[in-house]
C-alpha cells in the first residue's frame, strides 16, 4: 500500500490553503478596482486606492498586475463573464440554428440584459467614457473586450452567407455594425430606451433592408 502524505503541519493544524486566500485577495481587489472606477472615475482611481480598498497590499497587486489599467481589464472581463448569461459549457459560442434573424435577436437579447444590469452598466460607463479620451485605454477596451464578441458575430455572419443566406459579396465586419452600433450609441448616450424590442428591430431593419420588399 502506498504511503500517502500528510497535508497537515507538525502541529496536527490543516495547513493554509494558499490557493483560497489568493482567490480571496483576487476577488476583493477586482470588487474595489470597479467600485473605485465608478466613485471616482478612472484618472483618480490609483493601485493605492485598490489596495487599501481590498485590503491587500500594494505589492500583492503588483505582483499579479504590472498597471491598474491592467487590474481593471481583468476585473472588467471577470464582470463580464459573470454577467452573462448561463449558456452550458461553451457560453461564448454564437447560436447557429440555422435561422440568422433569431440567432441574432437572441444574442442582443442577452446582451440588452447584461446593459441593463446595474452591476454591469456603471462600471462599463466608467470605463467606456474614459476609453473615449485615453487612446490606450480605449485600444485594450476593443481588442480584449469588445473583438472576441465581433468575431462571434462575424463567424456566424460567415456561416450564414455559406448558407446563402447573405450575399456573398457583404463583408461581415460591416455589416455587424448595423446590429451593434446603434445598440452601443443608444446606450452610451442616453439617446433611447434599449430593449429586446429595440433589438429586434435592428435586426429586421439590417436583415430586409428600407426598401419597399
Amino acid at each position: 500500500m502506498a504511503v500517502q502524505k500528510s497535508t497537515q503541519p507538525a502541529s496536527g493544524k490543516p495547513a493554509p490553503d494558499s490557493t483560497r486566500r489568493s482567490e480571496k485577495s483576487r476577488r476583493a481587489i477586482y470588487d474595489a478596482a470597479l467600485a473605485l472606477v465608478v466613485e471616482v472615475g478612472y484618472p483618480k482611481t490609483t493601485i493605492e486606492g485598490i489596495a487599501a480598498r481590498a485590503g491587500v497590499g500594494k505589492q500583492t497587486i503588483y505582483r499579479w498586475w504590472s498597471s491598474k489599467a491592467d487590474v481593471l481589464m481583468e476585473a472588467f472581463l471577470d464582470l463580464a463573464e459573470q454577467s452573462a448569461p448561463d449558456a452550458g459549457p461553451e457560453p461564448y459560442v454564437f447560436p447557429d440554428t440555422g435561422d440568422l434573424a433569431a440567432d441574432v435577436k437572441g444574442v442582443l437579447r442577452a446582451t440588452v440584459d447584461q446593459m441593463r444590469d446595474p452591476k454591469f452598466d456603471v462600471p462599463s460607463r466608467a470605463l467606456a467614457a474614459e476609453g473615449v479620451v485615453n487612446e490606450q485605454l480605449g485600444r485594450e477596451l476593443v481588442s480584449k473586450l469588445m473583438q472576441p464578441s465581433l468575431d462571434l458575430y462575424i463567424g456566424r455572419l460567415r456561416a450564414a452567407q455559406e448558407a446563402g443566406q447573405v450575399r456573398p459579396e457583404i463583408d461581415p465586419r460591416i455589416a455587424l455594425e448595423f446590429f451593434i452600433s446603434p445598440l452601443a450609441q443608444r446606450w452610451l448616450q442616453h439617446t433611447g430606451p434599449i430593449s429586446h424590442e429595440y433589438t429586434d428591430t435592428l435586426v429586421d431593419y439590417a436583415l430586409h433592408g428600407l426598401a419597399p420588399r
